[in-house]
This record gives C-alpha cells, sequence and structure tokens, in this order.
C-alpha cells in the first residue's frame, strides 16, 4: 500500500512537471528590459537581432567583435545609424 502511494506522488509530480515545462515553452529567448545607455562606437559592433515582437519592449540586440551581447534602443538615432551600416555592409 505504501510503495502504490508513492508510485502515484511520484507520477503525480512528474505530470505536474511536465505540465510546467511546456507552460514556459512560448517564453521569448532573448528580450530588452533595460537599454544600455552609454555611446557605442560603430567599429565594435559586429551584427544585431531585432528582440522579438512578443518581448514587452520594443529593443535591438547588439553584438560586439568580441561576442558581447547588449540591447540598445531601436528607435534611438545613432542606433538606427549603426543597424543601416550594418545592413549595407553586409550586401
Amino acid at each position: 500500500m505504501r510503495s502504490a502511494l508513492i508510485l502515484l506522488l511520484c507520477v503525480l509530480g512528474a505530470s505536474l512537471w511536465s505540465a510546467a515545462l511546456a507552460n514556459n515553452g512560448n517564453v521569448p529567448e532573448e528580450c530588452c528590459f533595460t537599454y544600455y545607455s552609454r555611446k557605442i562606437p560603430r567599429k565594435s559592433i559586429r551584427d544585431y537581432e531585432m528582440t522579438r515582437s512578443d518581448c514587452s519592449k520594443k529593443g535591438v540586440i547588439l553584438v560586439t567583435k568580441k561576442n558581447f551581447r547588449f540591447c540598445a534602443n531601436p528607435d534611438e538615432p545613432s542606433i538606427e545609424k549603426i543597424m543601416k551600416s550594418i545592413d549595407e555592409s553586409q550586401f
């Protein structure tokens, strides 16, 4: 009787665990919650990625040549200029 109860609790726990993991399946992997506030030199940026539309805040993730990643405001004129420069250099 006791082993059946333990088995039942293990099965119940496993099913709850899998349901919890499935609920996190649609969470964006990378979102910007704060923006990097310092001036960013174009020569140090290698690439950029826009955050997904289901993030709470619009953002762009800038990737440096040393693979550091940080968030910036895509509506800021200096960031728009960096993004345009990267787009033009990829052609």
